[in-house]
């Protein structure tokens, strides 16, 4: 089964952007398909690899901030290819 997961992480400090970028660079180094807006970042790809790669990603990425928010969404289905239609 495909998914599509919206990730948000939010860092409550000073100097945020460090643990962003690096979780970024994390999700981009796996094999999944990995796009990014400035509000969050998508992953694509089958449900056992996305969620493999996010159970270590997200723990390493909180793991590094001392105090942050994480938002996930997940959609079944792989929206990769979403256009809009307007």
């Amino acid at each position: 089964m495909n998914i599509s997961v919206e990730l948000t992480l939010t860092p409550l400090q000073d100097n945020f952007e460090p643990p962003i970028i690096n979780f970024i660079k994390h999700l981009r180094a796996s094999d999944l398909t990995v796009l990014e807006n400035p509000l969050s970042t998508q992953v694509y790809g089958e449900y056992d690899a996305v969620m493999k790669v996010l159970q270590t990603e997200m723990k390493t990425a909180l793991a590094a901030i001392d105090n942050g928010l994480m938002y996930l969404k997940i959609v079944k289905s792989d929206r990769s290819d979403y256009e809009p239609h307007f």
